[in-house]
């Protein structure tokens, strides 16, 4: 995925849940913490017990992210990349604490406006073998005439929204079902790993074939525990060493949007 992607990535997660953006530019994002989000995130618990025993409402932390390992600042924040911890920790309180939304998108029409439904899936693929390599894809798909949007999440970085239907506003009913709406992004996810250069999973492979010839070059056969030990390394390694690819739905949701959202791209 590439650097600019990750960065609406972790930008829309933090105005989703109203931390105030301090600064913004290529590479760095700093933020404001809310009271939720710094309970969710820093591991404070002992400070936040401690506020509640002597009754202040205590003060959210300052985050200060780095996506570009090359940004002259790289010192005075975080550095956040795939296989972080820190953006593990937040795809899993996302896929623990909202996993599926259903949002109206803000607007103040002076007349009737129907809000067309989409489907939005936020996914995640991991290429396993000699390496890791994670990708995050935003996709939606329109339930009323099948077309579909990449980097969602980016396209609708702009609007508001709401939980009710905005007045004046009336949602259409999907003609596609959300079932087979998820299978048409499946498909395209699945012809996208397809048309994807293999070649990781030859040297996966070479790799655990090089491990294991080594292993046996040195094993010398022994009683029945040298050999239970050999017989587990040798297990280890062709787990190890295993090709995987690994699709998985962060989280997604309905939004209804006014039909000027297709007109503007």
């Amino acid at each position: 995925m590439a650097l600019t992607k990750l960065d609406h990535f972790i930008t829309s997660f933090f105005k989703a849940h109203r931390c105030q953006i301090v600064l913004k530019e290529n590479g760095l994002l700093k933020v404001q913490l809310t009271k939720e989000l710094d309970q969710e995130l820093m591991n404070r618990p002992f400070y936040w017990h401690y506020m509640e025993k002597i009754g202040q409402t205590g003060e959210p932390m300052r985050l200060t992210i780095i996506t570009d390992p090359n940004h002259p600042n790289q010192q005075t924040g975080e550095w956040v990349h795939f296989g972080s911890p820190r953006l593990q920790q937040i795809i899993n309180h996302l896929i623990t604490n909202e996993t599926y939304a259903k949002l109206y998108q803000y607007i103040s029409p002076n007349a009737e406006t129907p809000l067309y439904p989409w489907l939005v899936t936020n996914i995640k693929i991991t290429h396993q073998g000699k390496q890791t390599r994670e990708e995050l894809f935003s996709i939606g798909l329109n339930l009323i005439n099948g077309m579909m949007q990449t980097e969602m999440m980016e396209s609708m970085s702009h609007l508001s929204f709401q939980r009710t239907v905005p007045d004046f506003c009336f949602p259409l009913s999907p003609l596609i079902r959300l079932q087979s709406g998820y299978r048409r992004i499946e498909n395209v996810l699945k012809q996208y790993i397809y048309e994807q250069d293999q070649t990781w999973v030859k040297e996966t492979l070479a790799m655990r074939e090089h491990e294991l010839n080594l292993l046996h070059h040195f094993y010398e056969s022994g009683d029945d525990e040298q050999e239970a030990l050999y017989q587990k390394e040798v297990s280890d390694i062709k787990n190890r060493y295993r090709p995987k690819i690994m699709v998985h739905v962060i989280n997604g949701g309905l939004f209804y949007l006014t039909q000027s959202f297709e007109s503007q791209k």
